[in-house]
């Protein structure tokens, strides 16, 4: 049975905590002690992109048993698609005061704004792009991968491969995306200065809002019908299929929509950390956030946004406290996790909940696989 006392604590806590921060950070003065610096806001803006990344995970591992090293870079895509639109923004108040050429371009010698910058003058062109372009990549690579019937950690190590290809790709100058430094330098984005107050507030208000409606559509998915189906895909496939089901259409339509997922929850983290660079592709990056998918509970939905979060603190706190030691203790807690919290964070309210004494909690916990 799923747990919507659980479902709507994660819509409170997300949503009604970007507003509480946003809220906090632009009518409290700087020297109250209530006041949220800009920094925060930021910081958090960019943990619920992670989540949006994390959420996209969980759907294709927890419900449809797909281990994908690679998500990333549909996440980068998302990002580079933003990316460009803000580089257009900025117009002759860049560096060469060049009105249609960024100043990446300018300085390797470019003559004309290639091909396919066209149109991201437009916002709702790069929007439409933002979708379009993880799931048309998503759509050949699963449509060719899922036809082949490839599964387990040779799909793995393919998704991983291609990440590390689009890692390659995007890291030439010629490729007109910036090289190694990528894009940056951003001024405006629909009209409002990038770096003020008011504007990076919003943008953590709109992510949360976007991680709302996305933990929502997950939701709804795993529970329907079509989830049901995904759900018996990933446990027993070849059952599935001798009853007349096609899992590789199932893995398809799960895979491109976590695609667009992780693409939206990318567009969303370029203006608000101010860069887009190829590192985004990198696959240690995909592995993260399967990291935050274990460590939060995968299958859960709920636990995936709250690993993301955790991690990401964690990282913080020790890339700032203890650097050298932050690779060290990320591999530590997905080795103990592994070990001592096969459900994660989220099988810790499980087992609270299934404790004698606490039958209403008990018959409102999920079973394996279903929804938080």
């Amino acid at each position: 049975m799923i747990s919507h006392r659980v479902t709507l604590l994660t819509l409170a806590l997300v949503f009604g905590g970007a507003v509480l921060l946003a809220v906090l950070n632009q009518f409290t003065p700087p020297g109250s002690a209530l006041h949220v610096p800009p920094y925060v806001i930021a910081l958090v803006g960019k943990y619920l992109c992670f989540a949006m990344l994390a959420l996209a995970v969980d759907l294709v591992w927890g419900f449809g048993g797909i281990l994908p090293l690679g998500h990333a870079a549909f996440f980068a895509l998302g990002g580079y698609a933003m990316g460009m639109y803000l580089m257009r923004q900025i117009g002759t108040r860049g560096v060469y005061g060049n009105a249609m050429l960024p100043d990446f371009m300018v300085f390797l010698g470019w003559k004309a704004l290639p091909w396919y910058w066209s149109g991201f003058e437009w916002f709702a062109f790069a929007a439409l792009m933002v979708v379009l372009v993880p799931a048309v990549l998503a759509l050949v690579f699963g449509w060719l991968a899922f036809r082949s019937r490839v599964t387990g950690v040779y799909l793995s190590i393919i998704t991983q491969a291609l990440t590390y290809a689009l890692l390659l790709a995007f890291f030439r100058n010629d490729m007109g995306f910036g090289g190694n430094n990528g894009l940056t330098d951003f001024k405006d984005i629909v009209g409002f200065p990038v770096q003020a107050d008011p504007t990076r507030a919003s943008l953590l208000v709109l992510s949360a809002l976007f991680l709302c409606g996305q933990f929502l559509l997950a939701r709804f998915v795993v529970m329907s019908r079509f989830g049901k189906v995904l759900i018996a895909v990933r446990d027993t496939e070849s059952r599935t299929r001798f009853l007349g089901y096609r899992p590789e259409s199932y893995k398809l339509v799960v895979w491109v929509l976590s695609a667009i997922m992780a693409g939206i929850g990318g567009a969303l983290y370029v203006p608000q950390v101010g860069i887009i660079n190829p590192s985004e592709f990198s696959p240690a990056n995909s592995i993260e956030a399967v990291i935050w998918v274990a460590v939060g509970g995968r299958g859960t939905l709920s636990g995936a946004i709250l690993g993301a979060v955790l991690v990401n603190f964690g990282k913080t706190w020790f890339t700032s406290a203890l650097p050298e030691l932050w690779l060290f203790a990320l591999g530590a807690l997905f080795i103990g996790v592994t070990l001592l919290l096969p459900e994660g964070v989220m099988g810790l309210f499980r087992a609270r909940a299934a404790k004698p004494g606490t039958a209403p909690e008990a018959e409102a916990a999920p079973a394996k696989g279903m929804v938080t």
